[in-house]
Formats: structure tokens, C-alpha cells, sequence
């Protein structure tokens, strides 16, 4: 019996975990609110498992890395994928067209799908 406890231990608890694979950005819209000032509605995929396994943040990036703007997701969204979430008040340099948007999970962080937004003409 203990070879199947650790069979267990060692085999499937860490498939179970990875199971959900990772974040992807799915769908994002940009809204000018202000100058150089933007609101950002991000749509994330993830086979949310619960509370070991979820989406827990998605972030606006420039293209060298610098992020600028986090949107913290504090819970699990199991029944509800794909699910938007907006983050108000992300301010972008002058000289910036495009950002990325990209997600993180609690047991993969970053690694699933990023996209690359074109941000609104004045």
C-alpha cells in the first residue's frame, strides 16, 4: 500500500495540478480614457481547477518588459470561461503604439497566450 500512496503522490497529483494548463489572453479591447490614459478589458481562458489552479492576474506590458498596469484576479473562476475583467487608468508613454497583454496562473505563471494590442489613434 505504500508504493500506491506514493504513486499517487508522485504521479498524479502533479498531472492533476498541471491538468489546467496555462493562461491565455483571448480577446482585448482598449478604450482611450484620458491622455495617454487607458481603460483595458481583457478576455482570459483557463481551465480554472480551483483554488490550487487558477488565472490570478493578468498584466499590460511594454514590448522590453515594463509593466504598466496589473489587474489581480482573487479567486478561482471554474464555472465562467472565458471571463472578462477591465483595468482602468493604465498611463502609456507618449512614444508607445503597442503593449502587450499577457496572463499568469498560479502554477505556471506566464506562458500561455500573449497578445499584442495596437492602442487607439487620438
Amino acid at each position: 500500500m505504500k508504493w500506491l500512496a506514493a504513486f499517487i503522490l508522485v504521479i498524479i497529483v502533479p498531472a492533476m495540478l498541471t491538468y489546467a494548463g496555462e493562461a491565455d489572453v483571448v480577446k482585448v479591447n482598449v478604450v482611450t480614457a484620458g491622455e495617454r490614459t487607458y481603460r483595458f478589458d481583457v478576455t482570459l481562458r483557463h481551465d480554472d481547477t480551483g483554488w490550487d489552479h487558477y488565472a490570478d492576474k493578468w498584466e499590460v506590458v511594454l514590448l522590453d518588459g515594463t509593466v504598466l498596469g496589473t489587474r489581480k484576479l482573487l479567486h478561482p473562476h471554474v464555472n465562467e470561461q472565458p471571463f472578462t475583467r477591465s483595468l482602468s487608468g493604465v498611463r502609456i508613454p507618449n512614444n508607445i503604439q503597442q503593449v502587450l497583454v499577457r496572463a499568469h496562473d498560479s502554477v505556471h505563471a506566464y506562458g500561455g497566450q500573449v497578445l499584442t494590442v495596437d492602442l487607439p489613434a487620438k
